[in-house]
This record gives structure tokens, C-alpha cells and sequence, in this order.
């Protein structure tokens, strides 16, 4: 093995620099070269790379984003993309790819390692953390702790004038985030795609906290556990409170990545070239009670990582 490839995909997340860093440096130990593909896939597709080393990617652990840049390339949904994908890894001679993404980025990862034979190792970087065969991933913890920073000013005005806050975080089809966001600012109610809830049980919950004497309220909920507005207006209607919404949106994509984000971030992507060299072909690095491991990237980027049920019901707990 002489050269292998780096590429950020998808969405980034805070600390995809961290791992670009380490992926290079723990390559040119094992005396490998190393190009990094510009805007994820559709740089490959593009055919548009450069060479990184050591010092190139100094002084880049504290940045958010990638250096690399991303995009979403649909064209990798498709045969033809898969194949001229596979053209472009081969005319550089790559002899393995380190993809750094989310689940859509690893099944096109999948696709490509089995048209083209070349090697491929995930590096989990999503701040939604839905990825199966690991605990966490990349991103998740700085998007939690920009996301509560926010929660907590709102708190803030929301006692001071006694008003209902709907607070909606990222999480279109999963609610790690919001839960785990929910539960570390204390809010009265959580919202994820994954628990089922009706608008009376939520006014009743409303109500009940108010006549135990809580005059504000925080509602934490992921952009996929319903329309936020309509929740909002709903309240507001029905229960008679002051009631305002806050959307933190990219925000939580953003920023200097954590100390944990960036930790992982260096374990993560120094072991996915390690993955390689020792013969993996098509693996996610996965960390599993604290310990990094190989997961089958197909199962990572396909089998449904369920809600922590034990966080859920704390959550119910604390809430009252």
C-alpha cells in the first residue's frame, strides 16, 4: 500500500479537521502519501485533489467545518456515479479511501468499495449521532453543548417573563440530539421523531407543571418531531401562554469542536488508517464502551441505532 485518500462528505460536523489531521499524520508515519479529495464526492467525481503532509494540516484541530469542504453529490446515488468514481480512484492509484461522514456518505462508500475493490473506511462524523455500532460520533458533543449554551440564554428570558420557549434543535429522522439537549437544560418537555405524543397530552403536561407552580416552560424538540410553528401556535391557544419559538438551526453545525469532539476525532481517524493497513474492507471505526473498533460500514449506515430508552424515561422523570 502506497497512497490512500481522505474526503469529508455530507454535512460536516465540528471536528472533521481533527480527523483529517490525524488520518494524514498517522498515514506519513506508516510512510504512506496521502490526497485529500476536495468537496467529498463531488470532488472524486471531479477528479480534484492535493497532496497532504504533516505540515499541511497543522493548526487546524480548533476549526470547525472541513479544510476539505463538502457537498452532497446525488450522482452517487447512481450507477454512473459509482463508476466514474471508481475510474477516478484508480487513474490516482489509490489503495484506500477514508471516507469522513454520515450514513449517507457510508452507503455510497459501500457502493464504491464493491465496484471498485478498493478499501474503505468510515469515520463517523454526524452531529445526529444516528449511526449504529457506536457510541458516538464526531460532532455530536459540540453540537449538544452549542445547542444547550443557546437553551440556556433562552431559559433566561423565558423565567424572566414567564413565557413558553419551543426550542427546535437539528434531527429530522432522530432524536439523540435533542435529548440528550433536553435533559442537560432541565426542559419540561422533549419532542423525537422516535416517541409518539399528542398535542392534549402536551397541554395537560403544560398545565400540570404551571398549577405546581412553574411559571415558564422549555420544549425541546428535533425538527422531525413536528411542525414547530403549529406546536407553538397550538400552546399558545390552547393553554393561554405566553408562548415564543426558537429555532437554532446551523448553529449547532458550527464553532470550535469540543475537547471530546476533538479527542475522538484523533482516535478515530489515527485508527482508520490503521483499519486499513491491517486489511479491513469495508468498516465503519466505531468507538464501543470506550473502546475503537471495526464495524461492518454496510450495518453502521443501514441498521437503525435505537433511542437510549433508559435516557427517555429519565428524562419523563425529571420533567415533572
Amino acid at each position: 500500500m502506497n497512497l490512500i485518500a481522505v474526503a469529508t462528505t455530507g454535512g460536516d460536523a465540528p471536528g472533521m479537521n481533527a480527523a483529517i489531521r490525524a488520518v494524514v499524520r498517522a498515514a506519513v508515519v506508516r510512510n504512506l502519501k496521502v490526497i485529500g479529495f476536495e468537496r467529498g464526492y463531488a470532488g472524486i467525481l471531479a477528479n480534484e485533489s492535493r497532496f497532504l503532509d504533516a505540515r499541511g494540516v497543522g493548526g487546524i484541530m480548533h476549526q470547525g467545518g472541513t479544510i476539505l469542504r463538502t457537498s452532497r453529490a446525488q450522482e452517487m446515488k447512481t450507477d454512473e456515479g459509482i463508476s466514474r468514481a471508481t475510474e477516478v480512484l484508480k487513474e490516482n492509484g489509490v489503495d484506500g479511501l477514508i471516507v469522513i461522514g454520515g450514513n449517507g456518505s457510508f452507503r455510497a462508500a459501500c457502493k464504491l468499495h464493491e465496484a471498485s475493490g478498493i478499501p474503505v473506511i468510515g469515520v463517523p462524523a454526524t452531529i445526529d449521532n444516528d449511526l449504529a455500532g457506536t457510541d458516538t460520533t464526531i460532532g455530536f458533543d459540540t453540537a449538544v453543548n452549542a445547542a444547550l449554551d443557546a437553551v440556556d440564554r433562552i431559559r433566561d428570558t423565558a423565567t424572566s417573563h414567564e413565557r413558553v420557549f419551543v426550542v427546535e434543535v437539528m434531527g429530522r429522522n432522530r432524536g439523540f440530539l435533542a435529548l440528550e439537549v433536553g435533559i442537560e437544560a432541565g426542559s419540561e418537555v422533549i419532542l423525537v421523531p422516535e416517541k409518539e405524543w399528542d398535542m392534549e397530552g402536551l397541554c395537560r403536561r403544560l398545565e400540570e407543571a404551571h398549577q405546581r407552580g412553574k411559571k415558564s416552560g422549555i420544549i425541546v424538540m428535533a425538527e422531525g418531531a413536528g411542525d414547530c410553528m403549529d406546536i407553538a401556535e397550538v400552546i399558545g391557544k390552547k393553554v393561554g401562554f405566553e408562548v415564543r419559538l426558537a429555532r437554532l438551526g446551523h448553529i449547532q453545525r458550527g464553532g470550535h469542536p469540543t475537547g471530546t469532539s476533538r479527542l475522538l476525532a484523533c482516535e478515530m481517524g489515527a485508527a482508520s488508517v490503521e483499519f486499513v493497513l491491517d486489511g479491513w474492507r469495508k468498516d465503519m471505526t466505531g468507538i464501543q464502551a470506550g473502546h475503537i473498533v471495526p464495524v461492518d460500514l454496510e450495518y453502521a449506515s443501514t441498521a437503525n441505532k435505537p433511542i437510549d430508552e433508559q435516557l427517555y424515561k429519565l428524562a419523563q422523570v425529571l420533567s415533572t
